[in-house]
């Protein structure tokens, strides 16, 4: 046979060695044409039956027109070798006895030759092959295309494909023979078992060093060019790596590399699976690279030409077992190469149907263009030269043009085709529809077809790996290239650094956006949403902006069906960063689904998300896309779910959420709603409804928390109410926008918390809400309300029953007042200062009455003794800041701290109202201006709470303004006649003590309080010291040490014991309680020895004194802390104790004031349950 149909590019160098080995052997044994004839074929033993079997292993069926001459070649080199020799082999013996299926002769034979060490080939790889032993029932027993004879193979036992299993008895003819069988049978495969893995060991490390060697000589040649890793070299540089790692302490990497190898074992290089020892270290492999030490890539082997008949016999006998070795071994490798490409024939002869298939569909639709003859000029070399066929349209091949029905000849030699260079060249963006041919210059010589064939195989091409068949094809059009980066992309991402992926992105999507397979493009996905382990915050950009630009592109159908999956498979996903990107892809993907998933599937997903995720960037991500579905969603029934995911994310523990909700969710629902008609009539009644029902369950104690949530809930639909009031106003057809619009006041509408809840936006543009602006003052002014059905909902309805809700809260929530003030402020600043002015005040004027006729009736209504004078006061007449208005609040605070006072009503209300005023300091002239108004005022009464009312504002206040208007006023009221309105100013007093740093300011109250506890006319005034001792108790721990250590704890002594001689019990006992309550508070205090020992304990032993006959549960504690307190002196004379005297802390070890109070809270009037409060713990 010819040997020209070999392709150069489809030899690999293991290729190349197999064919110089058959080369050698050809040369060293006899040719059958020269010498003696050898014995007829029907001779069971001739040199002819025993060459059949290596011929037949390289059978019709398995090749190739690429590799048929060389599978034929070496099939007449192993018949060259097996003529050499006239005398019987004992290759012969063992092909004939498998042949005629002599299983056991065959089997005992080879374990002889095993003892003798001369093994023989053909029988260590019959009984390696459990193929061999399996039996084919209904068919002859001959099979000649394995050599196996006509006994056939053997059948297998029922379980495992070896020797160990086979029950050689039910095949034998001799059943007494059983037993010796068997064990002969055990005996080979006890030491098979030692020597298979050995030999496989050795073969392989004899292939691997063969393949480094090769491959070195090829990097010698063409450095440039680098063979991709081979498995044992990958399993090697592992453990190499991993060593490296390890000594290095690099012990995260470490561990990070075995995971992404766990199917290796670090610990043993045996593992690796060469039989050689294991090599140095990388950093001695590294510092011996440069060196030159010997290798065997510089050796070669070197034979001497000898003629075959100057070799005797027995020279001969004892090379051919090496020589059919080595032949085997290139049978081998020729199988190997043959399967691959029968392979890769089959799938291109499958792509080429279909190709072909396309090609004809096209032309059935799409007349063929005009063939112009002109725009490829060929060569006159060529005119003669038959024109090949051109390619199907797929790839540019670099191969041999002539098909196998069509053999080149010298009369029509091979050319070669490429895509025409200009067309590309001329139009770079046009789909490429034909290609014209190039033909090359053939020279004018008379080499045969084979011969160049065999010249060019010398050029070294790889295309037999997966790598190597890709860069040998070159697409010539879009369909082409997508489909080579769909086979491509899977090996190229998992080798990109992970901080280096997106870069990937546009490459990812492009692929899977024109792909053609459906597989391919779920797969490409796949890898695009599994592309980072933990993607950050512009990596998730980044896929997210590809998703959209995919959707944009492939349309709703393929989402749906593409993406979609995507997400739902990873929506359950351990790490939160890749739970974040599905939440945020349904988001942004939304806008391009059907309909129907929009608010059915991708809602249902973003629902159990946002229920059951644990972390809060992802809910808060499910709440933004909750809020793109509700943009989007056209389905009225979906309207109730709406509004349970919104009670549900209000309620969310989480302030990211809870911020969301009202940012982005709220304003996007309210949007659907006023589209829907249910503003008004639905959404807010709702939320109006579950507030009332809230405190109707909150008589004995309000949950807040849900009060806020609701609250603030209504807060944020107030834009929209707006919105849909002068949206739907009589002026609307009026409304012009040409010509110079005034631009809005800055502060005309309160500050946004997000883009969505911005009244222009909602609108549609600054200029259009301007103009309704306008429209609207004026309607309000000049037209009135008539026919305006929105508006007249807002006044006539919203109004009344938040009012009639703010009268219901409790007084003293300082949260419930904040919040509802909060709200109130919020809506008069949206719907601006004349609906303020004529629609909201004089509901609440009229509901509050603050004419003095109606003192009497207060008892009655108490109105002003509720919450709505709070919110009235802080949250409507403070929305503006004007001369007027805050004339109006001056005005509305006094009268009420006037009708308060005259009635002996509780002043929570007023309070209130100055605590929530207090807290912003813009309105503390303000409401100093109120109190001085009570500290002139004529009735002691009303200067008695103006005097209460100081303490409340004190706290945040600049030491300035005490300075200059406090001070002076208390002691304005200290000068009056009247020992309440004195008594009153004792707080105030002390919370100057405990805020102010100026002494001067401090030297004035100490004279006021000294005056106090001094002047024999306050000697019988026990309000007063059960006022000082209050105060003395709260401000002692936070005043100045100085003021606390000269003149608190002196005085508290005082009044201890003057409390000794008190002849009134119910005094004594209440100012006992007083200092009982103080001496605890102080207790928490650094105290000096000094004055440990002079005030403290000798006013503790006082107040005992008391408690022993008034309270026995309070002189158990005092008699412990007196004990405490003289052990704490024993110690610090010593020095063994320095620091706080705190001794509650002392007695249980924890902090003092916390626990010790807690343990005041516990007391009872049992004493055996106090005995053991203060004990020590054990």
């Amino acid at each position: 046979m010819a040997a020209g149909n070999v392709n150069p590019f489809n030899l690999s160098d293991s290729e190349d060695e197999a064919d110089q080995r058959a080369e050698d052997g050809a040369h060293i044994e006899k040719s059958p044409s020269v010498g003696t004839q050898g014995p007829s074929s029907n001779n069971p033993f001739s040199p002819q039956a025993d060459a059949e079997p290596p011929a037949l292993l390289v059978s019709s069926t398995r090749t190739s027109p690429s590799v048929e001459g060389i599978s034929v070649s070496v099939a007449a080199a192993a018949m060259t070798v097996a003529l050499a020799e006239t005398r019987v082999s004992v290759d012969v013996i063992a092909a004939q006895l498998i042949r005629d299926h002599y299983i056991l002769t065959a089997l005992e034979f080879h374990t002889e030759l095993l003892e003798s060490g001369r093994e023989l080939p053909r029988l260590r790889d019959y009984f390696s092959n459990p193929g061999n032993f399996e039996r084919q029932t209904g068919t002859p027993p001959a099979c000649k295309d394995q050599g196996l004879g006509p006994g056939g193979p053997l059948n297998r036992a029922g379980s495992i494909s070896t020797l160990d299993s086979l029950d050689f008895a039910r095949y034998s003819d001799d059943g007494n023979r059983e037993s010796d069988e068997r064990v002969a049978v055990l005996e080979f495969e006890l030491r098979k078992a030692k020597e298979t893995i050995q030999a496989l060991r050795t073969n392989l490390t004899q292939a691997a060093e063969s393949d480094t060697q090769e491959r070195n000589k090829n990097y010698s040649s063409h450095p440039e060019t680098q063979e991709p890793i081979r498995p044992l070299e990958k399993r090697a540089l592992n453990f190499l790596v991993n060593e490296y790692l390890l000594k290095n302490e690099y012990k995260l990497s470490a561990i990070t590399f075995s995971d992404e190898n766990d199917d290796q074992d670090f610990e043993l290089w045996d593992d690796v699976g060469l039989n050689i020892p294991k090599p140095p270290d990388l950093l001695q492999i590294y510092r011996n690279c440069g060196s030159a030490l010997p290798s065997p890539r510089n050796t070669v082997d070197v034979a001497v030409g000898v003629e075959s008949g100057e070799l005797t016999g027995n020279y001969i006998t004892q090379k051919s077992d090496l020589l059919q070795q080595q032949q085997t071994e290139v049978v081998e490798e020729l199988e190997y190469q043959i399967s691959l490409l029968n392979e890769e024939k089959q799938s291109l002869a499958d792509y080429i149907k279909k190709l072909q298939s396309e090609i004809q569909s096209l032309r059935r639709t799409v007349p063929p263009p005009p063939h112009d003859q002109g725009s490829q000029p060929n060569p006159p070399s060529s005119s003669t030269t038959p024109q090949p066929p051109l390619d199907n349209g797929q790839y540019l091949d670099i191969r041999v043009a002539s098909e196998p029905d069509n053999p080149p000849t010298e009369s029509n030699p091979p050319t070669q085709t490429i895509s025409n260079p200009t067309h590309t060249s001329s139009q770079p963006h046009a789909k490429l529809k034909s290609r014209g041919t190039v033909v090359f210059d053939q020279p004018n010589r008379k080499l045969s077809p084979a011969f160049q064939q065999a010249l060019l195989s010398f050029c070294k091409m790889s295309a037999d790996s997966r790598l190597g068949a890709e860069v040998s094809r070159i697409a010539d059009n879009e369909e082409s290239v997508m489909l080579m980066l769909g086979r491509c992309l899977p090996h190229i991402v998992p080798n990109v650094l992970l901080a280096k992926r997106e870069e990937l992105i546009p490459l990812i999507l492009c692929t899977a956006c024109l792909h053609p397979e459906p597989k391919e493009r779920d797969q490409l996905l796949h890898i695009l949403f599994n592309l980072i382990k933990r993607p950050d915050d512009e990596q998730r950009q980044m896929i997210l902006t590809g998703c959209v630009a995919f959707a944009r592109h492939v349309g709703p159908t393929r989402v749906e069906t593409e993406l979609l999956p995507q997400c739902w498979e990873q929506i359950n996903h351990k790490y939160p960063e890749r739970r974040l990107l599905v939440a945020e892809a349904c988001g942004a993907l939304a806008p391009y689904l059907p309909k129907e998933i929009r608010s059915s599937l991708v809602l249902s997903m973003l629902q159990q998300m946002l229920a059951e995720d644990k972390a809060d960037m992802v809910r808060e991500a499910v709440v933004k896309s909750l809020a793109i579905i509700m943009g989007y969603i056209d389905d009225p029934d979906k309207y109730s779910q709406g509004f349970e995911l919104m009670l549900l994310s209000l309620g969310d523990p989480s302030e990211r959420v809870v911020s969301a909700i009202h940012q982005v969710f709220i304003p996007a629902f309210a949007a659907w709603t006023t589209e829907l008609g249910n503003l008004q009539t639905t959404l807010i009644p709702s939320l109006l409804a579950r507030i009332e029902k809230l405190l109707k369950q909150g008589e004995h104690g309000l949950d807040e928390h849900k009060l806020h949530m609701f609250l603030s809930a209504l807060q944020s639909l107030i834009p929209p109410l707006f919105s849909v009031v002068i949206q739907n106003a009589p002026f609307t057809h009026r409304v012009n926008l040409q010509g110079d619009i005034p631009p809005i006041e800055v502060t005309r509408f309160p500050r946004p918390a997000s883009p969505l809840q911005d009244i222009a936006t909602i609108v549609g543009s600054r200029e259009t809400l301007s103009a309704l602006l306008i429209l609207y003052d004026y309607q309000l002014e000049h037209e009135g309300t008539t026919g305006w059905d929105s508006l007249l909902w807002v006044v006539n309805q919203l109004l009344p029953q938040l009012i009639d809700i703010v009268g219901r809260i409790n007084v003293a929530s300082t949260t419930c007042v904040h919040e509802f003030s909060r709200f109130f402020w919020r809506l008069c600043r949206t719907f601006g200062k004349i609906f303020t002015n004529t629609k909201v005040k004089p509901q609440f004027q009229e509901i509050l009455r603050l004419s003095e006729e109606n003192v009497d009736a207060l008892t009655g209504n108490g109105i002003l003794t509720k919450a709505t004078v709070p919110i009235y006061a802080t949250g409507v007449l403070t929305c503006y800041n004007q001369d007027e208005d805050r004339k109006l609040l001056v005005g509305f605070l006094e009268d009420v701290m006037t009708t308060l006072s005259l009635s002996h009503a509780p002043l929570d209300s007023l309070k209130a109202s100055f605590v929530e005023l207090g807290a912003n300091p813009v309105y503390h002239e303000l409401l100093l201006t109120v109190l001085w108004y009570g500290v002139v005022h004529t009735s002691a009464l009303v200067r008695c709470t103006a005097a209460r009312m100081f303490e409340l504002i004190l706290r945040g206040m600049s030491e300035a303004l005490i300075d200059r208007r406090v001070a002076p006023a208390l002691i304005t009221l200290c000068s009056g006649p009247e020992f309440s309105v004195r008594i009153s100013t004792i707080p105030a007093f002390g919370t100057i003590m405990e805020t102010v740093t100026q002494k001067e300011l401090l030297e004035r109250v100490k004279m006021q309080l000294a005056s106090f506890l001094e002047d024999p006319q306050y000697q019988d005034q026990h309000s007063l010291h059960m006022e000082i001792i209050r105060t003395f108790g709260r401000v002692g721990p936070n005043a100045e040490p100085r003021f606390r250590d000269e003149f608190v704890l002196p005085h508290l002594h005082k009044l201890a014991l003057g409390n000794n001689v008190q002849a009134t019990e119910s005094k004594r006992i209440d100012i006992a309680t007083q200092l009982f309550e103080a001496y605890s508070a102080l207790s928490c205090c650094f105290i000096s020895e000094e004055l440990m020992v002079n005030h403290f304990l000798p006013g503790l032993r006082c107040l005992r004194t008391d408690m022993e006959q008034l309270s026995p549960e309070h002189e158990v504690i005092l008699s412990s802390m007196i004990k405490e307190g003289e052990i704490k002196v024993e110690n610090r004379g010593i020095g063994q104790a320095e620091g706080s005297v705190s001794i509650a802390a002392s007695l249980v070890g924890e902090d003092a004031k916390t626990k010790f109070l807690s343990k005041m809270g516990q007391l009872t009037t049992s004493g055996a349950m106090l005995a053991n409060v203060f004990q020590r713990k054990k």
